[in-house]
């Protein structure tokens, strides 16, 4: 893993120096409204979070955000160029210019912050690494598995927290790593493995897939903390804060009761000082980010609020039906909580 970590930080390190005289000189924003979208990374095909349909359109948590940085910009949810990574690639993908922002497929840890030079923007989905295992195996606790084969993929973090794992919980486990998310579901699926490890999110999500999917359970335990959000390269602190304020923005307006149906009409009617703020009537909070004053409102008409994406994607009513859990807002209990507009 150390190995792993270093040779991508030499290489991503390499790639930041070769990169071109312009890209030093001009502003991440500028250069994506010279060329009319915003390039984001996004994961290779996680239902509910970033997913093509038959004809080819993606669509999911990630992608909302994706939309909702190119409303902030363009006024056009659309104006995106969306490119699928595999973890050995997303950083690197990142570093090189490749991709103007990383989206919600790589966990925030000490290693990236400090040794790849790529900033964490902010936390827009807290989540935490799990196993999915056969119900044959008849076991309902992770500490069952010993003697087991776990599928695992290559590059992640999932690794070193399976080690760990295992090791405090002294039981063996046999691991067969791959290199893509796909390939370790698939390799479940077949039998080759007993259970898979991954963010629980992503084996909720992947074992929908399944052509039986009812043989397959996710065991109760929560072995890490997987902090998922934007990454920006360093350097450029004007694109870091819109990055990060296009997830607060979200935030703040569900938890100020601005949705998709109501923008319009709270932009015209509203007295609340804060909603003024947050929309663009009241200051120009919209410039300091080098967007226009009404860039909210686009936001939330493009894509809503952060409740209504989780909601739409994720939620209760959907085939992946996940509880927010820490992902409610801090006034019901969870932990997403932005700075005000002010």
């Amino acid at each position: 893993m150390r190995n792993l970590l270093l040779a991508v930080a030499f290489t991503a390190s390499t790639l930041v120096c070769a990169l071109p005289s312009q890209a030093q000189t001009t502003s991440t924003l500028e250069r994506t409204k010279q060329r009319g979208k915003v390039n984001c990374g996004t994961s290779e095909g996680v239902p509910g979070f970033s997913l093509p349909d038959d004809r080819g359109n993606w669509n999911g948590f990630d992608i909302d955000w994706c939309r909702a940085l190119a409303a902030a910009i363009f006024n056009d949810p659309n104006a995106i160029s969306l490119k699928p990574l595999s973890a050995k690639d997303r950083l690197i993908a990142l570093q090189s210019g490749e991709i103007d922002v990383l989206a919600r497929t790589t966990t925030w840890t000490s290693s990236r912050d400090a040794a790849f030079g790529l900033n964490f923007t902010a936390v827009n989905y807290y989540d935490g690494q799990g196993f999915l295992a056969r119900k044959s195996l008849n076991i309902k606790s992770a500490k069952d598995l010993n003697g087991a084969s776990i599928c695992v993929q290559q590059g992640t973090t999932g690794e070193l927290n399976l080690a760990d794992f295992a090791r405090t919980n002294k039981i063996k486990i046999e691991v067969i790593a791959f290199s893509t998310t796909v390939e370790a579901a698939k390799s479940l699926e077949a039998g080759r493995c007993d259970a898979w490890t991954t963010d629980i999110s992503a084996l909720s999500a992947n074992r929908l897939k399944f052509v039986k999917s009812d043989d397959f359970v996710v065991l109760p335990e929560v072995i890490s903390k997987e902090p998922l959000g934007a990454w920006v390269r360093q350097g450029d602190d004007q694109w870091f804060d819109l990055v990060r304020w296009t997830l607060f923005v979200m935030i703040n307006a569900e938890e100020l009761g601005v949705t998709q149906a109501n923008v319009e009409e709270l932009t015209k009617t509203s007295g609340n000082p804060e909603i003024k703020r947050l929309l663009g009537t009241e200051a120009k909070f919209g410039e300091q980010f080098g967007v226009s004053n009404d860039w909210v409102v686009r936001i939330v008409r493009a894509v809503g609020n952060y409740g209504e994406s989780f909601d739409r994607h994720l939620g209760p009513k959907t085939r992946l039906g996940l509880d927010r859990g820490l992902n409610k807002l801090w006034s019901e209990g969870g932990a997403m909580y932005a700075p005000p507009i002010r």
